[in-house]
């Protein structure tokens, strides 16, 4: 079917999506209570929208349209705090990180809804496999155009959302070395990657989405999985990358960042994205992923090195003007602690080495996403 039309939204207008983890708390193994938590969730109100993922070992929530730090935040805590509570009255913890650290994907059970069917039956064990917890961000764009100048643009500072989210050191019961293990499991599927470099949307539409629905390769934007990807029935550009944070607070940190980021990157002032800017980007990606914050970052321009960390601070310094006309001055300094002290990988490290199993990591794992939560009434 044709692609829908770019839907013009209010420009640097904010979505969240997060892939929550649903544990057991007797053992800390995932556990497949979606179908019941969902129903659970669906007989009272809830403070956005949650929904099935392809393994019933998850579930994902998504807010309504924000426009602030403070609006954002609010709605995620509450999201946060319904979730908690309808774990405990289902004894199951609920929590973030970009993989559970020691479940086996041979065990976890599709969700039955017939796109969840037909992904496993395209891509065989990888659908179970795709058992990893992402956030996603939605960011609003005036136009089409827009959105693939930003998506291009943004391709710099890729590295910066996978180091600063990193929540996936362990995977299959072992420590993989990297900070962010998930993204791994997403670049196993064909579609995934980079979005071509296009910058008009009348080109990205009938040059390239046609003839790509032509092979019948693809039938809609869902069947790519790239890192940052244009949602034209919402008139988004949506970023992938994230691991899911262990708080609200930081997938909140996360999400403002990035629309202080377009709201710079929109005023055109830096040199236009080009296609020889990409030359450096699975490098840089690779080293996000591998080394978190220590890793290198190669500047796609001036091809200068120098630290992920090094780099993120001077970009969240430089941002501070458009944090405070967007309200989002908490967030960048939310992420200015974060990136002194370390990303969530580094705290699953540390909670391994003080309870010494992994299992002592999903607790505090799970004790972590609950911290804050409202008392109920």
């Amino acid at each position: 079917m044709p692609l829908e039309p770019f839907k013009l939204s209010d420009p640097l207008t904010l979505g969240v999506e997060l892939e929550l983890q649903l544990v057991s708390l007797s053992d800390f193994d995932l556990t497949s209570a979606s179908p019941d938590m969902l129903d659970l969730l669906s007989r009272k109100p809830f403070p956005g929208i949650v929904t099935p993922e392809i393994t019933e070992s998850m579930i994902e929530i998504a807010t309504d349209i924000q426009t602030s730090h403070a609006g954002l935040l609010s709605q995620l805590q509450g999201i946060r705090d319904s979730l908690v509570r309808a774990g405990d009255m289902l004894n199951v913890g609920v929590c973030g990180g970009g993989t559970h650290p020691f479940q086996k994907w041979s065990e976890r059970k599709i969700y039955s809804k017939p796109r969840f069917k037909q992904v496993s039956a395209l891509y065989g064990y990888l659908a179970k496999q795709f058992t990893v917890f992402g956030q996603h961000v939605h960011v609003g764009c005036p136009s089409g155009d827009d959105a693939l100048f930003l998506l291009h643009s943004l391709s710099r500072y890729v590295p910066h959302f996978i180091a600063l989210s990193a929540s996936s050191p362990y995977f299959q019961g072992r420590d993989t070395l990297f900070n962010s293990a998930r993204l791994n499991s997403v670049f196993a599927f064909p579609l995934s990657g980079r979005a071509p470099f296009l910058l008009r949307w009348e080109d990205f539409e009938r040059s390239y989405f046609t003839r790509m629905e032509q092979t019948g390769i693809v039938k809609s934007m869902k069947d790519f999985y790239w890192d940052i990807r244009p949602k034209p029935e919402y008139g988004t550009i949506e970023l992938r990358v994230c691991d899911t944070p262990l708080t609200v607070e930081r997938a909140a940190a996360l999400a403002c960042y990035l629309q202080t980021l377009c709201c710079y990157l929109l005023e055109r002032t830096e040199a236009p994205p080009a296609e020889d800017d990409y030359l450096v980007y699975n490098y840089n990606r690779f080293q996000a992923c591998r080394f978190g914050l220590d890793g290198t970052l190669v500047h796609p321009k001036g091809h200068s090195s120098l630290t992920l960390r090094e780099d993120i601070l001077t970009t969240l310094r430089s941002l501070e003007p458009y944090a405070e006309k967007l309200g989002g001055v908490a967030a960048l300094e939310h992420l200015y602690q974060a990136t002194h002290t370390g990303s969530d990988a580094h705290y699953l490290r540390q909670e391994l080495g003080t309870s010494g199993s992994c299992e002592g990591m999903v607790h505090a794992a799970i004790r972590r996403f609950r911290e804050g939560i409202t008392p109920a009434r």
